[in-house]
């Protein structure tokens, strides 16, 4: 158990933790959430040990071990990475990497008896400390995070083979509580979905910050929330926590109601001049003053995006066998692809297979090796890319977004400045005076995907936009894009954000190989678990003694005709749709025109199911043909 007393924490005249109290029992899974610039990564340090409180205590056991994982995690450049693996005081951490050194000379000097007699004592050794089983796991945690060379130096891995080197060791490393700062950034889905399965075993206790609402939501049972220097815990994971906080605002606000109430009788008693001894007027006094000074956090902090998009033509992006290689890995071949109006489209696959490549080539920041992009003239990209590079800490949040715009302009037409739009991006005025290398990580991001959209773009790409983002901006994010008029076109491994944003996926397969699958990630999944069991499955259709040779003259009238129907009926529901706009304040006519766009919906609902049944016919009868 590790008890937390009155942590205390500031950070210039910002507050991070108020009087924080709370305890972390065995096997506890905990999920730590909180807009950013709230403290989340100063909070997992302070227990970790790496930063100190102004105030409080941190309590557990001397034997009590804790592993943190930091979101930028710094290895030892001159180990390889087993001997980065097994890094660490703990008994079984040496036993182990003297074996790996062991069995490593071996290799190289294989009839060397000194080093055969060297090994031998190094198994015994392994079976004293029961090794072999955490070996295995340590081998097969690498194996899966997709590091397949354990004798290679650190030094020469990349960014996101080092991040992945970094998880494994805090996995394997023995510890009571494992601390994990955005353990999901930069891994790809098939990664995250066996982290997220590997945690809801671990022996120990986890407390970890993520942007990844589904991963917190299957690996945690308690979220600690933090807001405004202050602790709010609730018991169950992510899904329970927004029911909770949703409650506990209702409690607040209701709480601020009552308060305001007696405090405004309190100064009416006062004012009225009411008989009273004047020691209890004295005190009363006194607690209209202490009532003045009390405040309740009721004023919800709302990343409001209303930025408009300036007109997209019909014509946006067209690629015609594009080509691209890097090192003789081929990443894109002869790839085909034709971006049309309110396209909605998810790029996924394993990393380093060319997703952001593909972005890159369509904003024109890198040309293919071949082929052609064709760009329509009134595309206006804005484009959220992943690093902070084109963060320049040395100005102030104010100057870097007035380098865009001095005002935007809305959905509605109204004007607003670059501070209203920073303050609706929780960037306080004075805050708007900070140099942008004293923000967090989380909201430098905030600040970046801001200037892209007061840009007004028509065609949104965003590489990444989940990582370092906190789940509040995430949400209206994915309002915000519900809502956009334009083009979005996003690379993310986040399952939660895919499912809410896009209706399209393009899947990079590796070998430069894509292929198109429509609908959201949680359809793609499930299409892809019966897809392995495909086989067994075909053997059965094929011996189905009846087949359907042709559509019967009923049904191929109705073919014919069906996709007239349907656009016939989409186009009705515009006129209507348009209709209830020219009724204004005509409430009847509203009401009227509304219940015939409902039953022209059923209807074309009906219309869809069908085409959906003859179309599955046609393609059966054109691929026998």
């Amino acid at each position: 158990m590790l008890n937390i007393e009155n942590l205390y924490k500031s950070y210039g005249e910002k507050v991070l933790f108020r009087d924080i109290t709370c305890t972390i029992s065995d096997r506890e899974r905990i999920g730590l959430i909180g807009v950013n610039g709230t403290g989340k990564s100063t909070f997992l340090k302070t227990i970790a040990g790496i930063d100190t409180p102004e105030k409080g205590t941190i309590k557990h056991a001397k034997d009590y071990h804790i592993e943190y994982l930091a979101q930028d995690p710094e290895l030892d450049e001159n180990l390889t990475v087993i001997e980065q693996i097994y890094h660490g005081e703990a008994a079984i951490m040496k036993v182990m990497r003297d074996y790996e050194q062991a069995l490593y000379r071996l290799q190289s000097k294989p009839d060397d008896d000194e080093v055969q007699s060297h090994l031998l004592k190094m198994q015994q050794r392994m079976d004293e400390y029961e090794a072999w089983e955490a070996n295995t796991t340590a081998k097969t945690v690498l194996t899966k995070l997709g590091i397949m060379d354990f004798e290679k130096k650190v030094t020469e891995l990349s960014g996101g083979q080092k991040k992945r080197v970094a998880i494994a060791k805090a996995l394997i490393q023995p510890a009571d509580l494992l601390i994990l700062d955005e353990p999901t950034n930069h891994l790809d889905n098939e990664t995250v979905e066996w982290l997220e399965k590997y945690l809801q075993v671990y022996k120990g206790s986890l407390l970890l910050v993520t942007h990844d609402r589904y991963f917190l939501n299957r690996v945690t049972n308690r979220i600690y929330e933090l807001d405004q220097g202050n602790l709010y815990i609730y018991e169950g994971n992510y899904e329970v926590f927004l029911e909770k906080k949703a409650e506990r605002e209702e409690l607040e606000a209701s709480n601020e109601q009552k308060h305001q109430n007696t405090l405004r009788r309190e100064i009416a008693w006062l004012k009225r001049g009411a008989k009273a001894r004047s020691t209890k007027q004295k005190a009363r006094i006194d607690r209209v003053s202490e009532m003045k000074e009390e405040t309740f956090h009721t004023t919800k902090q709302n990343v409001d995006f209303q930025v408009g998009s300036t007109r997209l033509g019909k014509k946006v992006i067209e690629l015609k066998d594009v080509e691209k290689s890097f090192e003789n890995k081929q990443l894109l071949d002869g790839f085909n692809h034709l971006v049309v109006p309110r396209d909605r489209i998810g790029i996924i696959g394993p990393n380093g297979t060319g997703k952001t490549t593909l972005l890159n080539i369509m904003a024109e920041r890198i040309q293919p090796d071949q082929g052609e992009v064709e760009i329509g003239e009134t595309v206006k990209i804005g484009y959220y890319t992943q690093g902070d590079e084109e963060l320049d800490g040395n100005i102030r949040v104010i100057d870097y977004i007035k380098e865009v715009a001095e005002v935007v302009h809305t959905k509605d037409g109204s004007v607003i400045t670059a501070e209203q739009m920073l303050e609706r991006f929780l960037f306080s005025r004075p805050e708007q005076w900070t140099y942008i290398r004293r923000l967090s990580g989380g909201e430098k991001r905030r600040l970046y995907l801001l200037k892209v959209l007061m840009t007004e773009p028509n065609v949104l790409f965003l590489d990444e936009p989940t990582n370092d983002l906190d789940t509040q901006t995430l949400s209206v994010l994915e309002e915000y894009l519900e809502q956009f008029p334009g083009v979005v076109i996003t690379v993310s491994h986040d399952r939660y954000f895919l499912d809410r944003v896009v209706d399209h996926l393009l899947v990079f397969i590796g070998n430069g190989k894509t292929q198109h699958f429509f609908g959201n990630y949680s359809d793609y999944l499930e299409q892809k678990e019966p897809d392995e069991e495909k086989p067994a499955k075909q053997e059965k259709v094929e011996k189905k003694p009846k087949q359907k040779k042709k559509l019967s003259y009923k049904e191929q009238k109705e073919w014919n005709e069906i996709e007239d129907k349907i656009m016939d009926l989409e186009a009705k529901i515009e006129e209507i749709q348009a209709g209830i706009v020219e009724a204004g304040s005509d409430s009847e006519k509203v009401q009227d025109l509304f219940t015939e766009q409902q039953k022209v919906e059923e209807e074309l609902e009906i219309k869809m199911e069908r085409w959906e049944e003859l179309s599955l016919i046609v393609e059966e009868l054109e691929n026998k043909a």
